[in-house]
């Protein structure tokens, strides 16, 4: 840097002289030219807000977040309000975990790097796959992660994605995001009864398909019970098979390494985080022979020179890090913090907990379902399934304005169709589900 700077940041690269020379050769007389803020919204020097006290300003914030409704949210569809347990925080506030970049310095890092290693740990022993990398995004990056890697490694010519027709609006825009620089096309397979129509899916399998992707659970709570064959279909196919679950599900379901999955996608964020509407944590997963196409990072476990065991980031496929012809993702970053707080509260969970947690939301969904069923004009679950967390009930009066009086009411469900609303367990307590079926029967009356 050179030259001196009368007004703006001292760490701005130009000084006066270089930024007048700039405007003049793009024919503008400020930098404020180059920018068109409306004037209602453009500052003046003056923020006309009155100056306050901190107590006074607490004050004022707690009145303002007091006109919140409160609220008990049913919502499900990737909404999971698990209790945290306090030791989650405690820990992951601590400075060495908050204020940490990613850990290139292995040396700085042995700590983070071993909870990051034990994090990978986990998601192996949930899906029965050899390599876990440590986190992504969220869910649908990580399914848009796993269309590219099977674009790479396919065996065959085809081009062809299937995904199920509930897939989650979301997670589809991702992934027609993640496959536009490619040759892949997406298309969607039928289900029936909120799970996958295996006879629909097979008849649209053939040498063109690169990639299949179901769920279990399936976005509606329903409990896949045909992924065996889903996985053998995709690999006469000689296709992907793809599949989107979470840690509290993956603890109590059919391993994914036992049907034949070849990636685990999913959110791993139902562990550690609160609702957060948007923020996750994406889970990714898959086969040894995949090792070196799996995007973001890998912790693994080495020694120093003194022999002892340390810790290291050992691949990093990403384009920041390797030519970018050779890289597998342009992933910016990772979520190592979000994952810390999952494994931390899987850990304060340990494996019988885990287990208990999801057995839980079976039985206290079913349970719930066969309140809200005993309803006049409520049919509760929808779909001849099992169900984990969450189900849809059918409700003979349209679902919004029930939703809306539910609302009035102090509860939050999900419309998913005209006469549809979903219902979800997790996080609510007993006695709030006593509560919400006494709202219920009033609103359907």
């Amino acid at each position: 840097m050179h030259g001196s700077h009368t007004t703006g940041s001292p760490y701005a690269p130009h000084t006066d002289d270089e930024t007048a020379a700039m405007l003049e050769a793009v024919g503008v007389e400020s930098v404020e030219d180059l920018f068109d803020i409306p004037e209602d919204v453009h500052f003046d020097g003056e923020f006309d807000i009155d100056a306050r006290t901190e107590r006074e300003t607490r004050q004022l914030v707690g009145s303002v977040l007091e006109r919140n409704d409160e609220l008990t949210e049913l919502l499900g569809r990737g909404h999971y309000g698990y209790y945290i347990p306090s030791l989650v925080d405690h820990l992951a506030d601590r400075s060495e975990f908050l204020t940490s970049y990613t850990q290139y310095q292995p040396e700085v890092s042995q700590g983070f790097l071993q909870a990051l290693f034990e994090y990978q740990s986990l998601l192996v022993e949930l899906t029965g796959l050899g390599v876990a990398n440590c986190s992504m995004y969220d869910a649908a990056t990580a399914l848009g992660e796993a269309a590219t890697l099977a674009d790479r490694t396919r065996k065959t010519s085809g081009h062809r994605v299937l995904v199920p027709d509930i897939l989650r609006t979301g997670r589809r825009s991702t992934l027609e995001n993640y496959v536009a620089g490619t040759d892949l096309e997406i298309e969607t397979y039928a289900t029936a009864e909120s799970t996958v129509d295996v006879p629909a899916l097979e008849s649209q399998l053939d040498e063109d398909v690169v990639m299949v992707y179901a769920e279990n659970p399936t976005v509606r709570g329903a409990i896949e019970e045909r992924l065996a064959e889903i996985g053998d279909r995709a690999a006469d196919a000689n296709a992907l098979f793809v599949l989107g679950s979470d840690p509290v599900a993956l603890s109590l379901l059919q391993k994914p390494s036992d049907v034949g999955a070849d990636v685990v996608v999913g959110d791993a964020s139902v562990l550690g985080l609160p609702t957060s509407y948007g923020m996750g944590l994406g889970l990714f997963a898959t086969d040894e022979r995949f090792l070196r196409q799996v995007p973001g990072r890998l912790v693994g476990a080495s020694e120093d020179a003194t022999e002892r065991r340390a810790f290291t980031l050992t691949l990093q496929t990403r384009e920041q890090h390797i030519r970018r012809e050779r890289a597998t993702s342009n992933i910016c970053t990772n979520q190592a913090w979000v994952a810390l707080r999952s494994a931390i509260h899987a850990a304060t969970l340990g494996p019988s907990g885990l287990v208990e947690l999801a057995a839980r939301d079976v039985t206290r969904a079913e349970s719930l379902a066969d309140r809200v069923d005993a309803l006049v004009g409520v049919k509760a679950p929808v779909d001849d399934r099992r169900h984990i967390r969450e189900f849809v009930a059918r409700i003979d009066q349209p679902a919004r304005p029930i939703a809306d009086d539910l609302e009035d009411r102090g509860f939050a469900g999900h419309v998913v169709g005209e006469h549809e609303i979903q219902l979800c367990v997790a996080g609510v307590d007993d006695e709030t589900l006593e509560e919400f079926v006494d709202a219920f029967a009033e609103v359907v009356r």
